[in-house]
């Protein structure tokens, strides 16, 4: 894929902009900063689909008032290791940090918590909730549902959203193992940033309104659907409808959030569903003491020597060799810290934009 011209911001000048926005629609300014973290972190660490080329949505359904600004979350059922969140239709920005949290807490203080979470909005990168539960020593699990915009298996209209699952492993001296990963053949938003590049998708990406398989991004867009994650028969795209499933269910059946078709839009080009079955999307999360199964310091030993190990693995001819889960995305992180941000012109001009909605001159 052609990679096109771009400028280079810092990192705190993005999120900065990012809390000035939240805040002119009306975000509590400890929740704003939240919220801008978890998309500046989307920039560092290379997830340009979810960083702050995703805040002229955000802008959107707060404009609109599909997002509630100020919201009451609550726990609506509990038990000492689990919970059930009720995000009171707040940015789940905010209302993921805030039940990802609570999993935390009821690990910490009895080995294991996990928070199904409903009536709730898009909460950014998977990643980010994972290793936030690092800092407290434990393992983190972090799933969401969202949007349709993916075919099941063998199926030839959205049905599905992109269902993202993350969790991440510390070493003692390695960087932690940090998996993150669509059950979608790929994120809507590299769609997005392949229109805005006007180059084509790779095969296997998407189908188009007829069910066809297509490389062109507007094929996907105007009425087509994303694919499973191993795309066809042959590479197994059940296994992406599968784990796209377990997604659905732990995130919204055992929440009271709406599954697949039913789940509501975070765009405005996006179809609003016939009828509701929940509320909002759901998110589930879960943390994991490590001290509660293994001593911590053997654990991070372990992880130390399993990541030398697959490292050394004798490399496939014509590739690298192997790179473990959150390689590419600590690389962009240490890169970005240093050198910025790279935006492509259509998100400076989305960000320009902003600027003139909410009065503050973006880039400054």
């Amino acid at each position: 894929m052609d990679t096109p011209a771009s400028t280079r911001f810092p990192s705190s000048v993005l999120r900065e902009f990012c809390v000035r926005t939240f805040l002119h629609f009306g975000v509590p300014e400890d929740d704003a900063r939240v919220a801008a973290e978890v998309l500046a972190r989307a920039d560092l660490r290379g997830i340009d689909s979810h960083g702050v080329a995703r805040l002229r949505t955000y802008v959107d359904m707060l404009t609109l008032g599909r997002i509630n600004p100020r919201p009451q979350p609550r726990i609506v059922r509990e038990s000492p290791s689990t919970a059930t969140f009720d995000g009171d239709n707040g940015l789940g920005l905010v209302v993921g940090p805030k039940a990802n949290a609570l999993a935390i807490e009821k690990a910490c203080a009895v080995g294991s918590g996990f928070v199904s979470v409903c009536n709730t909005n898009h909460y950014g990168i998977a990643g980010w909730y994972s290793l936030k539960a690092l800092e407290r020593g434990c393992l983190g699990i972090s799933m969401t549902n969202s949007t349709k915009l993916v075919a099941p298996f063998h199926g030839g209209e959205r049905m599905l959203g992109t269902n993202p699952i993350a969790i991440a492993f510390p070493g003692l001296e390695e960087p932690p193992i940090v998996i993150d990963f669509a059950t979608s053949a790929t994120a809507y938003g590299k769609i997005e940033i392949a229109k805005r590049r006007g180059s084509k998708i790779p095969s296997g990406w998407a189908v188009d309104a007829s069910g066809t398989p297509t490389e062109q991004p507007d094929g996907m867009i105007q009425g087509g659907a994303l694919l499973p994650l191993g795309s066809f028969a042959e590479l197994s795209g059940h296994k992406g409808f599968c784990l796209a499933a377990m997604v659905d269910v732990l995130c919204c059946v055992l929440s009271g959030a709406n599954w697949g078709p039913f789940a509501p839009p975070f765009a405005l080009r996006q179809e609003i569903p016939a009828r509701s079955v929940g509320q909002g999307i759901g998110h589930f999360f879960g943390a994991l003491r490590i001290e509660a199964f293994i001593d911590e310091t053997e654990f991070k030993r372990q992880i130390d020597d399993w990541i030398r190990t697959f490292r050394a693995t004798r490399p496939m001819p014509g590739t690298e060799g192997v790179r473990i889960p959150g390689d590419p995305e600590r690389e962009a992180e240490a890169d970005r810290s240093v050198n910025g941000i790279p935006l492509i012109e259509p998100v400076i001009r989305d960000l320009e934009e902003i600027g003139r909605i909410i009065g503050a001159k973006f880039g400054t």
